[in-house]
């Protein structure tokens, strides 16, 4: 039963598999079909947000409802966190930041919605496949982002700052470059390994949660009405509560992995040398 086990409610369903090698392999499943529909919904729904208003004078250059949060979330981080920490390169990546934040927090909140649920009352004779579901609480989905940071850190430390980038692999005396270097490499997979599995624990634990405390009313009312009503009003109401920290979790979730990823980003392009330093410091 599906009750049964509470993985059964977040992992991925396949909805049309091929095989490749001799073995199964998945073409679509909902999560990736989450990612598909969240990708739709952000070139169609931001565009249009950020429309100007039909109006004459200043007031046609200020946006209005939806609009305005949107222009609000991507003012601060352009200002409060990209501009401190990327400097003079705040406009080359600021596009990539603000793709990356609504990305995730699009997934994340899809994921809040009962597609699931939905899909499984109707008729059978439908044919509906398993709609829903959180992209990304699929590690492969975490890890593909973190990886993504991680070649916009190599590839424009070794364009922007290539002598910098290499140097900064080893920032001790050459002759422990044997050991210094497999530690910076090192170093570059805990990053990637800390953003991608950050964003998916969060994001899979939640989930499981709520699924548990369901499977509590279910359990208990397949033995007994009673006691299913009975278990039913606690859960009911911790869901709820529990459903709500969900929503502050996608938000808070998207903004660590963005601003994480501004940081590792800055680190790989700006280096403030030893030199520098001391010659600020005696003037």
């Amino acid at each position: 039963m599906a009750t049964s086990n509470p993985l059964s409610h977040v992992v991925q369903h396949a909805i049309k598999t091929t095989e490749l090698g001799g073995q199964p392999f998945t073409v679509m499943s909902d999560q990736i079909s989450m990612i598909l529909l969240a990708g739709f919904l952000l070139v169609l729904v931001l565009p249009r947000s950020l429309k100007r208003k039909q109006a004459e004078g200043l007031e046609a250059l200020v946006p209005s409802g939806f609009g305005n949060g949107i222009e609000a979330i991507c003012t601060y981080f352009r200002d409060e966190i990209a501009k401190p920490n990327l400097g003079e390169y705040t406009d080359r990546f600021i596009k990539y930041i603000w793709t990356v934040f609504f990305f995730i927090l699009t997934l994340n909140l899809l994921g809040l919605v009962p597609i699931s649920a939905i899909t499984s009352i109707l008729p059978h004779s439908w044919n509906v496949p398993h709609l829903g579901g959180t992209a990304t609480a699929n590690i492969w989905t975490t890890a593909t982002m973190a990886v993504l940071t991680l070649f916009m850190m190599i590839f424009n430390g070794l364009r922007l700052a290539p002598r910098d980038f290499i140097a900064h692999l080893c920032p001790g005396p050459l002759w422990l470059a044997p050991l210094l270097v497999p530690l910076e490499i090192v170093g570059f997979a805990a990053k990637t390994f800390a953003l991608s599995v950050r964003l998916f624990a969060n994001m899979l634990a939640g989930h499981i949660l709520l699924a548990v405390l369901v499977g509590f009313v279910l359990s208990a009312g397949a033995g007994s009405t009673g006691l299913g009503f009975a278990i039913a009003v606690p859960v009911v109401a911790g869901a709820v509560a529990i459903t709500f920290l969900e929503l502050l979790v996608a938000f808070v979730q998207a903004f660590i992995f963005t601003f994480l990823t501004v940081m590792f980003i800055a680190q790989s392009i700006i280096f403030h040398h030893v030199d520098d330093a001391h010659g600020e410091a005696h003037a």
